[in-house]
């Protein structure tokens, strides 16, 4: 009897070790998951040399709240020299927020070209077009070079593609007033989300087919742009914010 009652309470010991065993790796394992994903971590800049949009900071603040309910960090800057390798080694995609201008020296630029053949993500909002406009990787890469804009007005978006996650919430015709880009080149091997009617509004020069936001693989990387988001109100439009959401999600997937 003595017997039986000591190989029962082995078998309850080892079932006890075994269980604890099996829960604390359980636990490991998936706050490991968590704090990779949490870990995920984009940059912001917004330097311009020329024009500067005053929604800027508005876009800091929305895209700041957007990593803060879809656990991501975000940082931003202005200053050039962040665009280093080792500082960028810590981000898993950058995202030029209205940056405008010659922005970028040689390292600067050699720095963000690695970034993007690494395997890593690139976003681009409204003026990013006209930045470095000289830096033929950079044009290939964000997809196009900005030419001008007729007075802001409203008009009507076309959703081309509904199945990305920038887009699969819009409605197939999406009004809204912005600052309309017309451009001087468009890389032709983008995959484009979103066109404008050029009958919606005046000042087009690309006649029906006229792209204002795409993605597309390059060089390595993941890219998303968008030309809409030019004022300060488009920062707080639930539509626009979760478009912009849809491009850094993009943007960060592995």
């Amino acid at each position: 009897m003595s017997h039986l009652f000591s190989i029962k309470k082995s078998f309850l010991f080892s079932f006890i070790v075994l269980t604890s065993y099996f829960l604390v790796s359980f636990h490991i394992k998936n706050t490991e998951q968590s704090t990779s994903y949490k870990t995920k971590k984009v940059l912001i800049f917004s330097k311009t040399n020329g024009f500067r949009h005053e929604s800027i900071p508005a876009g800091i603040v929305a895209i700041k709240k957007l990593g803060q309910e879809n656990h991501f960090i975000v940082d931003a800057t202005e200053d050039s020299l962040a665009i280093n390798s080792k500082n960028l080694k810590q981000y898993q995609a950058v995202i030029f927020l209205s940056a405008s201008g010659n922005v970028l020296g040689e390292n600067q630029k050699l720095a963000l070209q690695k970034f993007v053949q690494n395997g890593n993500g690139f976003v681009g909002i409204h003026s990013a077009t006209n930045c470095e406009p000289d830096w033929s990787w950079y044009t290939q890469m964000i997809g196009g070079i900005f030419e001008g804009h007729p007075e802001p007005q409203n008009a009507k978006l076309i959703i081309v593609n509904n199945e990305h996650p920038s887009t699969k919430h819009l409605p197939a015709i999406w009004e809204r007033k912005d600052e309309w880009y017309n451009f001087k080149y468009l890389n032709p091997d983008v995959n484009v989300l979103i066109k404008i009617d050029e009958s919606s509004y005046k000042g087009g020069k690309h006649g029906d087919n006229h792209p204002l936001a795409w993605y597309h693989e390059y060089d390595g990387g993941r890219v998303f742009y968008t030309a809409l988001g030019h004022s300060s109100e488009s920062y707080s439009d639930p539509l626009f914010v979760q478009h912009l959401l849809g491009g850094i999600t993009y943007a960060l997937r592995k």
